[in-house]
Order: C-alpha cells, then sequence, then structure tokens
C-alpha cells in the first residue's frame, strides 16, 4: 500500500504540475511561460516526485513506464495492476484540483481543451493520427531507453532522477506542437475524462502508443543489456 500510496501522489503531482501549467500558466499576455515553461515543468515534476518518492516505489507515475520496467525485466508483474489504477486515480486526482483552480476564473471553458491530448483538429498543430501515433510510440520508446539507462547498476548513482527529468522535458519540446505530448496513458486519461467529447474518443491512441513504445524498449534495452541489474 505504500508503493501504491507513492505512485498515487507521484502521479497527482505529474498531473497537477505538468497540466496545471498549461492550463494556468502558459496562456497568460506577456508573463505567460510558453510551451517550453510548460515542456519544463513537466520535467520538474517527474524529477522531484523521483527523488521524494523513488525509493518507496520506484517513481514510475505511468503505466506506460512500470510496462516498460517489467517488459525490460525490472518489474513484478503481479505489481503491475495494482500500479497502472494507482497511478490513473492520481492522474484524476490531480485534474479534478486543477479543474476546482482553474474554473475559479470568468471564461473558464473545457472546451479550451484542458491540456488533452489530442489529434486532427485536435492536435495544437494539426498533425494527423498518424503523426501523433508515431510521436506517441517514439517518444515513449526514447524515454523508456533513458529510464532503464539511467536506472543500471552501472549508471552513475544518484544521477537518475535528473536524467529522466531531462529526458521528459525534451520530450515535451519536440511533440508538445503534435499532441499535447501523452507518453503516459494516466495523464491523458486524466483530463480526457473532465474534456469528454472528442478527447475520450481519441484517448485509445494514448493508450496504445505509449504502451507500444515502451514494450518495444524494454526488449531493445534487455537485448543491450542482458545482464541481470
Amino acid at each position: 500500500m505504500k508503493k501504491l500510496l507513492a505512485e498515487f501522489i507521484g502521479t497527482f503531482w505529474l498531473v497537477l504540475g505538468g497540466c496545471g501549467s498549461a492550463v494556468l500558466a502558459a496562456g497568460i499576455p506577456e508573463l505567460g511561460i510558453g510551451f517550453a515553461g510548460v515542456a519544463l515543468a513537466f520535467g520538474l515534476t517527474v524529477l522531484t516526485g523521483a527523488y521524494a518518492l523513488g525509493h518507496i516505489s520506484g517513481a514510475h507515475f505511468n503505466p506506460a513506464v512500470s510496462i516498460g520496467l517489467w517488459m525490460g525485466g525490472r518489474f513484478d508483474s503481479k505489481e503491475l495492476p495494482g500500479y497502472i489504477i494507482s497511478q490513473v486515480l492520481g492522474g484524476i486526482a490531480g485534474a479534478g484540483v486543477l479543474y476546482l483552480i482553474a474554473s475559479g476564473i470568468d471564461g473558464f471553458s473545457l472546451s479550451n481543451g484542458f491540456a488533452a491530448n489530442g489529434y486532427g483538429e485536435h492536435s495544437p498543430m494539426g498533425y494527423d493520427m498518424t503523426s501523433a501515433l508515431v510521436t506517441e510510440v517514439v517518444m515513449t520508446f526514447m524515454f523508456l531507453i533513458v529510464i532503464l539507462g539511467a536506472t543500471h547498476k552501472n549508471a552513475s548513482p544518484g544521477f537518475a532522477g535528473l536524467a529522466i527529468g531531462l529526458a521528459l522535458t525534451l520530450i515535451h519540446l519536440i511533440s508538445i506542437p503534435v499532441t499535447n505530448t501523452s507518453v503516459n496513458p494516466a495523464r491523458s486519461t486524466s483530463q480526457a475524462l473532465f474534456v469528454g467529447d472528442w478527447a475520450t474518443g481519441q484517448l485509445w491512441l494514448f493508450w496504445v502508443a505509449p504502451i507500444v513504445g515502451a514494450i518495444l524498449a524494454g526488449l531493445v534495452y534487455k537485448f543491450m543489456a542482458p545482464n541481470k541489474d
């Protein structure tokens, strides 16, 4: 239960910090943080969460990460269901708190997107489904490669959280214009449940693509570093 609570809190923090920066701070005229600031915010949530909670649960905060670590031989399959459920619930709780905050201003509307992920007309720059699918698979693949490498027994100790947080920042810098960046089914689910309509209709891609990318990364990394680590 301690591990599951840590995953709940960590995913809560990721959604509140990352999506919160997009909803509350990105669009303020002249003072807004822009998409680069949102990218940094997502990276900072993982970085801080990893150092705060990593020693308890491993700081996955993402169903794709848990699946990728399992595929790479780093995580027990028996723990997968509990982790994924905790992550999704934590994300929904983060989105709930964000909704309570964001709705306290005149003119707020969920129709503005609420930082939900999408493709086609719901992509920030209008990228189609194929672009979104490729982006999410490749970005999640690279994210898991970084995670598996940075947490390897032969990696420099103490720097995994920094490497993983910076990787997530870079991923957002690349892919926010395409899909608003998911690489995390829990993060996508939390926002889609509030937006509904098109967001829930497109949610399938933001489960399938990250999981495919994570599985591929686990297999590739296991091939490159076959020794138990």
